[in-house]
């Protein structure tokens, strides 16, 4: 599709520089360590990210769909549905794709090794959800690219959800605070950020809940849904419990070794593999 980096980027721009104010304006929680300490590491990251997603992929998500569109690739290309139909369909079996990728990092320790980058960080604010070791991105690129070869989603169907999904990973990270009624309407369709944070608590029972980032259904439907954290949402601790001190998960090249000699510790669902 024409200008899908651009358009991609100032959508990607202009919701981080939203939630960024709206954390300023409405915070939920108090911080235990400085902005500065966590947004250049963490803001880091993410360029490192794009930047090895543009060298090693020869094609983009949207690419992809609109080569298996032409050459018929892929279950919805087989079926002669209403585009809007295709586009609906598409967007949520994407989002369940994520879903279960999320809960297979969390399941395995080889891939928690990568996750725990992200789930490491000390406090929760937009920049975390773009905190993801680039080993991790490499396969979530990978796995993205092969659910969209084999759904067969358009290109359209494929930008809306790559924009939702960027989009969504900003505002549930976020430090937002969202009035109780309003949330509670909210999250019987999105993960909320009050919903998302539980997901990052220090204990494990609830670290590995709440999976999902765009819909909040599949943590309902398939078991793995907590309402609130324990000690509600200003006590609760974020982190991991074996990774306390800021120089450990907090500097550039603390976060790129991070999966190379750190301990799974008792957050992997599955520890025998």
């Amino acid at each position: 599709m024409e200008h899908e980096t651009v358009l991609r980027l100032g959508i990607f721009l202009g919701v981080l520089a939203m939630v960024a104010v709206w954390e300023r304006v409405a915070p939920r929680r108090g911080r235990s360590l400085p902005r500065s300490q966590r947004w250049l590491p963490n803001l880091s990251l993410i360029a490192i990210d794009t930047l090895l997603v543009r060298l090693l992929f020869p094609v983009t998500a949207v690419t992809l769909a609109t080569l298996g569109a032409e050459r018929g690739w892929g279950l919805l290309n087989q079926f002669a549905w209403a585009p809007w139909v295709e586009t609906l369909i598409a967007i949520i079996v994407l989002d369940l794709v994520i879903y279960l990728q999320h809960a297979t990092f969390h399941a395995l320790p080889l891939l928690w090794r990568l996750h725990m980058v992200h789930h490491a960080d000390l406090d929760l604010d937009v920049t975390t959800g773009l905190r993801f070791h680039p080993l991790e991105i490499m396969l979530s690129m990978g796995i993205k690219l092969a659910a969209v070869h084999a759904s067969g989603a358009s290109a359209m169907a494929v930008m809306i959800f790559e924009i939702l999904l960027n989009g969504m990973a900003l505002f549930n990270h976020g430090n937002l605070y969202i009035p109780k009624e309003i949330e509670r309407i909210l999250r019987l369709v999105f993960v909320t950020p009050d919903m998302h944070r539980s997901h990052h608590s220090l204990l494990a029972s609830e670290a590995n809940m709440n999976f999902g980032f765009n819909l909040s259904w599949w943590d309902r439907i398939l078991g793995t849904y907590c309402p609130h954290p324990a000690k509600g949402h200003e006590a609760m601790e974020i982190g991991l419990g074996h990774l306390r001190e800021p120089k450990r998960c907090q500097p550039l090249t603390a976060l790129l070794l991070l999966p190379f000699h750190a301990k799974t510790g008792e957050y992997t669902i599955n520890r025998r593999w």
